[in-house]
């Protein structure tokens, strides 16, 4: 017996995922998978599909941004514009029980504005966090946790690269998405700091004040701390600030923030040509990748819409009448499970396209919508075992277990959850201020 179009779009998806798991590179699989099956449903219309969704992401003047973030935030990361900051707020915090934690997070969620990269910046939080947590005698869990979570804000707080290729997937402005996920953002590094800080105050062994041989005189922590945040906050106003305020589309401050950049750290003499061409080359080779998974995911995203199984499987999902709160749980919790042996690029391009008809029928608001799944798979670069952020820490500082870097990382994935919730309970923390801007 033959398989209806719909059916066979939902065993290539079937057979995608297994292909995925098993290890198979995700690329070359979405473009087999799509082309094997696309041709069985509608011959050799696939060929001219495939054609047409490849010139599509390459046409595509949003997805420009992509390179100009990255490299941004790759120069930033080798002209150790991070560790100045990092540097500074540890002094400046020194008294507090709990200081090197809120370095730690207020330098993470300011790098995460400035760059949106989770591997590096996790990877340069370990690298400079890890000795002053051996000499102050941090607890090394806690530490992992805030170091892991702190990490991830990258992507989720703007400029975020998975933000800008969510954006024309979903059919809503860039702009919309970054001041959607400002407040969400904001607010999670807020749940990690006061976290922090509350189980300090209650037990200062966890993480004791900074013992005074090592403070500084205020003159230069307030030097160094200028130095690390002057430069960051030019960024961030050469990028966030000039979309928010209409000046310039993504693209363009994309284009600004990266010359700003490229002129702060030749200000700062830190520019060399060795970390010019490190930035560059690791540009390319993730911009290549990203963009070729774009590529990939849109060509088997349209043969699988082509086929009518996201309408089949949306109108299966609305026959039973659960409620429009009941259903937005339901596809996040399929996104946050999917996110822990992927990553966030095949969700996006190929999960969040199938419950887009889903979403529509139900009257979500998009945007909100879209800031959910990022808050969401966030999570998921959280949650043991799969947890990529873990093993980009234990690369960097090997002698911590790596099951305390997990039992770290679940107290601040409770801390996650809380700001999900907060964000399906009450929607206005996502739409408030897009509202707000567009008025």
């Amino acid at each position: 017996m033959a398989l209806s179009q719909e059916w066979l779009g939902v065993l290539s998806l079937a057979v995608l995922f297994m292909a995925i798991f098993v290890g198979f590179p995700i690329v070359f699989t979405l473009i087999a998978v799509a082309l094997f099956f696309g041709y069985l449903g509608m011959g050799d219309l696939v060929f001219h599909l495939m054609t047409l969704q490849v010139f599509s992401v390459m046409k595509d003047t949003t997805l420009a941004a992509v390179p100009f973030f990255l490299f941004m935030g790759f120069l930033l990361e080798q002209c150790g514009l991070m560790e100045r900051l990092f540097r500074g707020t540890q002094l400046l915090l020194a008294p507090l029980a709990g200081s090197l934690y809120l370095a730690i997070l207020i330098t993470s969620t300011i790098f995460g504005i400035a760059s949106g990269i989770v591997g590096s910046t996790v990877t340069l939080l370990g690298v400079m966090a890890a000795p002053a947590i051996k000499r102050s005698k941090y607890d090394i869990r806690m530490s992992a946790g805030a170091i892991t979570a702190g990490g991830t804000l990258g992507i989720l707080i703007p400029p975020s690269v998975m933000l800008v290729v969510m954006a024309p997937v979903v059919g809503v402005p860039v702009t919309d998405l970054f001041t959607a996920a400002i407040v969400p953002g904001f607010m999670l590094s807020a749940l990690y700091c006061i976290y922090t800080t509350v189980r300090c105050y209650f037990n200062p062994k966890l993480g004791p004040p900074l013992p005074m041989e090592e403070r500084m005189p205020m003159k230069y922590v307030l030097k160094e701390l200028a130095i690390g945040v002057v430069p960051m906050l030019i960024v961030v106003f050469a990028t966030l600030g000039t979309i928010m305020l209409g000046i310039a589309t993504p693209t363009d401050c994309a284009a600004f923030g990266t010359t700003v950049t490229i002129i702060m750290t030749l200000a700062y003499r830190e520019l060399t040509w060795a970390r010019l061409k490190h930035s560059v080359f690791a540009t390319l080779e993730l911009s290549a990748m990203i963009l070729f998974l774009v590529a990939a995911s849109n060509f088997f995203g349209a043969v699988f819409s082509r086929l009518g199984s996201a309408t089949m499987i949306a109108e299966s999902l609305l026959s039973l009448n659960f409620s429009p709160t009941t259903m937005l749980v339901i596809m996040l919790l399929i996104i946050f499970l999917l996110g822990w042996p992927l990553e966030w690029v095949p969700i996006v391009l190929i999960v969040v396209p199938i419950f887009l008809p889903l979403v529509n029928k139900l009257g979500i608001d998009l945007v909100w919508f879209c800031t959910l799944v990022a808050v969401c798979l966030q999570t998921a670069w959280l949650s043991p075992p799969v947890a990529l952020s873990a093993y980009f820490l234990k690369g960097v500082v090997p002698e911590w277990e790596l099951r305390d870097i997990n039992a770290g990382m679940m107290q601040f994935i409770w801390l996650q959850l809380v700001g999900l919730a907060l964000c399906i309970a009450f929607p206005q923390l996502s739409l408030w201020l897009p509202s707000i801007l567009k008025d």
